[in-house]
């Protein structure tokens, strides 16, 4: 059986915190830089949320790894950890997805705080390089096909296809 250690000791802080802050550190600067790009766009998930979204996230998942393989806790998963937060975070963009004047508004920001977290989670696992490509990935996503889909894509706001309702 495991001993009970109630504080860690300098020693494994010495070990855990560089890695804890590389990872937490890229997470919050990966949400920082969606967050930037949804607050220039003035939506209402912007900068410190989608910081807080990809920095929670990654601290969930670093926190289920450590568990795993500086408490002695074998038997534990932590992908259980991440699936848990993809199931909040639904909850939470879900609460963003609103019908106003027939239209349904908020999909994209719902999308967005669900990518965030996804990046939190790789960061969070580990991997901060590609939390960086996945945030460049997101970024390139709603700047550059945010662009093509306004300029060729978007219709008039009087056309049906927007409509919720098919009256006159």
């Amino acid at each position: 059986m495991n001993d009970l250690f109630l504080l860690e000791s300098w020693e494994q802080l010495a070990i855990i915190v560089p890695a804890f802050m590389v990872r937490c550190g890229a997470a919050a600067l990966c949400g920082a830089l969606i967050g930037l790009e949804r607050e220039f766009k003035g939506k209402p998930a912007g900068f410190r949320t989608n910081i807080l979204i990809c920095l929670g996230s990654a601290m969930y998942m670093a926190a289920g790894l450590l568990v795993v393989n500086e408490g002695g806790e074998a038997g534990s998963d932590p992908s259980r950890i991440a699936a848990q937060v993809v199931t909040g975070i639904g909850f939470i963009g879900a609460g963003c997805i609103i019908q106003q004047r027939g239209r349904v508004v908020g999909l994209t920001t719902a999308a967005t705080i669900w990518v965030v977290a996804a990046i939190g989670i790789i960061a969070g696992a580990g991997f901060p390089i590609l939390a960086f490509v996945a945030a460049t990935m997101v970024l390139l996503t709603l700047v550059v096909l945010g662009a093509v889909e306004r300029r060729y894509l978007d219709r008039p706001q009087d056309a049906d296809d927007y409509r919720l309702d098919a009256g006159p």
